[in-house]
């Protein structure tokens, strides 16, 4: 599809989940555009900060957390999940969709599996287009 905005991804992510040096690989098409926000655990995402990110002009938020049993807070990633849940259900009551906001679980090993959902997010991102229209 062709639009006239650039698409964009904010990604959250735990320093244990996730490294930006683990997107190299993934290819930013020139339609989008990803912003990194690092954490020092997942448990730092709060639900104003995954709404001010839709604000901001993203028009899908992704988090990556640490596996619960891999989790060095114990339960960080757990706190991220309802989260994410509970913010999935306001963007589903405002009429945005909860489908722009995805968790998904990462090591830091996992450097094949991060660029396929970077790809596969991008791919839905794609075909649902922006969020909103450009100005």
């Amino acid at each position: 599809m062709n639009y006239n905005k650039k698409l964009n991804i904010t990604v959250f992510y735990c320093i244990n989940a996730f490294n930006e040096k683990s997107a190299l690989p993934f290819v930013e098409q020139g339609t989008v555009r990803i912003t990194y926000v690092k954490m020092a655990c997942s448990s730092m995402v709060k639900d104003i900060y995954l709404l001010k990110a839709f604000e901001a002009g993203a028009d899908h938020v992704v988090v990556f957390v640490c596996p619960e049993e891999a989790c060095r807070y114990i339960e960080g990633s757990i706190r991220a999940a309802k989260r994410v849940a509970r913010v999935k259900g306001i963007l589903d009551e405002i009429g945005l969709g909860g489908n722009r906001l995805s968790i998904f679980n990462a090591r830091l090993q996992d450097d094949g599996n991060i660029v396929k959902i970077l790809n596969e997010t991008t791919a839905r991102l794609t075909e649902m287009g922006p969020l909103f229209a450009a100005d």
